[in-house]
């Protein structure tokens, strides 16, 4: 499905920093992966690599068989879909350009022209917010650097600054097979394969900011009976203090959203604001283990060494290329404007 393009696009420039608007934030995106390494994967290679558009056309079929996304004019290989993860997240550019009065710059560590961009002043000091997605496979081994961190706690002590922190998931850690296979099942998903563990660069950036939590599993949300909605959140409301759950009941379905484990030092660090039912009409070793939902929200408020916030939920929530619903725009403008 393409997203409506309301002006003209650029590619391969230099970013124009923002000027500072007293209350029109500064959003930005950082793509942690390397996009050439990514796209280069062996296609014959089973795990841990990212779909060919051919691949998708052929298990989406025939939603994607249109002129837009023929050879002629879109990528086949693995970069077609990388393209599909960039045209998705449109619909929370427009939005959130709308609601802040400020465009969205969207980075990424390594871009299609081979062009290297760690997280320093060249983003940080024209962001406000930073949206890290974390898509990069383990076994490509980005690692956020001792000087990004360093640059992203310098940010995190500006008033107003916010971080989300957005791995994805973890599907297929276990060395049993079986295992493998029944997770697999569980999210039913042909073009996620039996192992594809995110996010090295982004785990290694928790570890840098001292983030008790840890992306696990790749589960299927419930959805609501007889329909596919996804099932709504269980909200803790109370704990909301930014108001990130306002007027919003559900996030968008994905059929594999990692668990944000709370390590055992998170403390009262961590708050849950939302947890997300799981869909138990398969096995998944998460729910032999007496689970029914998982963590889909969180927020750490400020801390004496830190001013800014961040935040922790699914990339996917941001990248939708099927509609989108009035509860995920809430959610985006909640972020925008926080």
């Amino acid at each position: 499905m393409s997203t409506p393009i309301q002006s003209a696009r650029t590619y391969n420039q230099n970013h124009v920093p923002r000027k500072y608007t007293k209350g029109k934030r500064r959003v930005s995106i950082y793509w942690t992966w390397s996009y050439p390494w990514e796209t280069q994967r062996g296609v014959e290679t089973m795990d841990n690599r990212f779909s060919t558009m051919t691949e998708v056309r052929k298990v989406g079929w025939p939603l994607w068989e249109k002129p837009e996304y023929a050879a002629a004019s879109f990528l086949q290989g693995i970069a077609g879909t990388l393209e599909l993860f960039h045209r998705s997240t449109l619909n929370f550019q427009m939005l959130a350009a709308e609601a802040t009065g400020q465009p969205v710059a969207v980075f990424q560590r390594i871009d299609q022209a081979g062009f290297k961009l760690p997280i320093d002043e060249r983003i940080l000091a024209d962001t406000d917010t930073l949206l890290v997605f974390g898509l990069d496979h383990l076994v490509g081994e980005e690692e956020a650097l001792p000087e990004e961190i360093a640059a992203i706690k310098k940010w995190l002590k500006r008033e107003g600054t916010c971080l989300m922190c957005a791995p994805h998931h973890d599907v297929g850690a276990s060395k049993d097979l079986k295992q493998r296979q029944m997770e697999y099942q569980h999210h039913r998903d042909a073009l996620v394969p039996r192992q594809q563990r995110f996010s090295q660069y982004t785990r290694s950036m928790m570890r840098g900011l001292g983030i008790p939590v840890w992306n696990e599993w790749g589960l299927r949300p419930a959805v609501k009976p007889g329909t596919k909605e996804i099932a709504p959140l269980t909200a803790f409301r109370d704990l909301d203090k930014k108001g990130l759950l306002k007027n919003v009941t559900s996030l968008s379905l994905h059929p594999h959203l990692p668990h944000y484990a709370l390590t055992k030092d998170a403390g009262k660090n961590v708050h849950v604001l939302a947890r997300q039912p799981i869909d138990l009409e398969r096995p998944h070793p998460f729910v032999e283990a007496g689970n029914t939902e998982f963590n889909s929200l969180l927020w750490l408020p400020p801390t004496a060494q830190r001013a800014g916030d961040i935040v922790m939920t699914d990339s996917t929530h941001f990248t939708v290329l099927f509609g989108v619903s009035e509860s995920i725009s809430n959610l985006w403008r909640n972020l925008a404007t926080m």
